[in-house]
């Protein structure tokens, strides 16, 4: 009996860590660039949901994973907004090495660089990009391979990587940025991707999905608390009529 109340409590708690991953989505559905978590729970519950099968409480395996599925391209007409389309990440330097992010909302620095709006130095293919003062800013063009022009001037090209198959590997690493794990994984040039200036890149988080998953979430909780009570009630009758 304490083995089954065991798991069941152990599923409850693989339900609470499924309700943050979604309250993370959802709080960032307005996010640029923003790839949604999802994790193994999820995607049973979608067959659940579509093959109308029961749910019995029990053990539930929870192993997070990024969706990294292309999210809708919003014009915005700024210079700076730059969003890609297809497969592949901008590089941001930092302290602790490159990161990658898919948020191409970016600025010019105090020195006349891009950075992101954290103030990290987008990289390019021959190190930072500077963009001289005399430059307005509205009269910038960058091409769909990401080479950065004002008028006949070349000024950079953005330093686009993609991870191929070990795109899954990336892990999250805050401000909507991911890292290379420690395990060996190496980025490629992106070969097909397309930058698309004066846009931005959505959250590819789908509001209804995650809400009706929310609910379904929170519906499978209170059946695990109901079968736990249901579990201790019945032990405590039993050593009720045991003791006489």
């Amino acid at each position: 009996m304490s083995d089954i109340i065991s798991q069941v409590s152990s599923s409850a708690d693989a339900l609470m860590q499924e309700f943050d991953i979604i309250t993370h989505n959802l709080a960032n559905v307005s996010t640029s660039g923003y790839k949604r978590i999802c994790n193994a729970f999820s995607r049973a519950l979608e067959a659940q949901k579509s093959s109308q099968q029961s749910y019995s409480p029990g053990t539930i395996e929870l192993n997070s994973a990024l969706d990294f599925s292309q999210g809708n391209i919003i014009e915005t007409g700024r210079s700076l907004d730059l969003a890609l389309y297809g497969k592949g990440f901008f590089v941001l330097e930092t302290p602790a090495g490159p990161v990658y992010s898919r948020n191409g909302t970016f600025r010019i620095n105090q020195n006349g660089q891009i950075v992101d709006f954290e103030g990290r130095i987008v990289a390019g293919e021959a190190g930072p990009i500077t963009i001289s003062p005399n430059v307005e800013l509205a009269k910038l063009n960058v091409s769909s391979d990401g080479n950065i022009s004002t008028g006949d001037a070349v000024i950079g090209k953005f330093r686009l990587v993609d991870f191929k198959d070990d795109e899954n590997k990336l892990v999250p690493a805050g401000l909507n940025c991911y890292r290379m794990p420690e395990q060996d994984i190496t980025s490629v040039p992106a070969e097909h991707v397309i930058v698309k200036q004066g846009y931005q890149e959505a959250s590819n988080v789908k509001i209804i999905d995650e809400l009706v998953d929310m609910i379904m979430v929170a519906r499978l909780y209170e059946a695990n608390m109901k079968f736990i009570q249901a579990q201790k009630e019945a032990s405590s009758s039993i050593m009720s009529v045991a003791m006489g």
